[in-house]
């Protein structure tokens, strides 16, 4: 891990003084050095400065202080297509992913190395594909919610969340002079529509 991305997770680890953000820190810190086999809740919790019993009063495993953030952003999503005005189900669905996502732009370096540990270690990368699925019936439950009818509601919910991960890996390769990332998933959205086209 290079001194920068560990420099700008201490900056993170500032963000969030409270024992849950250390905590989610220090693992990420963690699992990028050792790798998420070789880290234990133990490590975590010295690393963070806080016993390995407030560890589990946070989360309840190791692999949760990863995916902290994705209840909160399938709230946001949720609410952003109740909340949209008039449009395709696909531009609702987009859109308030996009617009949930932003959560996410004062945090790009954790972003960013959270997303290489999940690439180095498949039971995380099952867990992501989880999350992401997850994130896909709640948009798409949200939709009907809407008046949408299936299979309208899956599709535009589905689509949605892919482009979003399109979106989200072109974020997180761009420098944090880039644009955010909501502007990624609108180019995203905006080069499926010209690709359907």
């Amino acid at each position: 891990m290079s001194a920068t991305v560990i420099s700008r997770l201490d900056s993170v680890a500032r963000w969030e003084p409270d024992a849950r953000g250390r905590l989610a820190v220090a693992a990420l810190e963690l699992y990028a050095e050792r790798g998420y086999d070789r880290t234990t809740v133990a490590d975590i919790a010295e690393r963070a400065g806080v016993t390995e019993r407030t560890f589990f009063r946070q989360f309840a495993d190791k692999r949760e202080a990863l995916f902290d953030g994705s209840n909160a952003l399938q709230n946001a999503v949720v609410q952003n297509i109740a909340d949209a005005s008039d449009g395709s189900p696909v531009d609702i669905a987009a859109e308030a992913i996009a617009r949930a996502a932003t959560m996410l732009d004062e945090r790009r370096p954790y972003a960013q190395l959270r997303a290489q540990v999940i690439a180095a270690n498949a039971s995380l990368q099952e867990r992501e594909l989880l999350k992401m699925a997850t994130l896909g019936t709640a948009a798409a439950d949200a939709l009907r919610a809407r008046g949408v009818a299936d299979p309208a509601a899956t599709l535009a919910a589905e689509t949605a969340v892919t482009v979003f991960k399109v979106g989200f890996e072109h974020w997180i390769a761009a420098d944090l002079a880039a644009p955010g990332i909501a502007d990624s998933v609108r180019a995203a959205l905006a080069s499926l529509k010209s690709l359907t086209a």
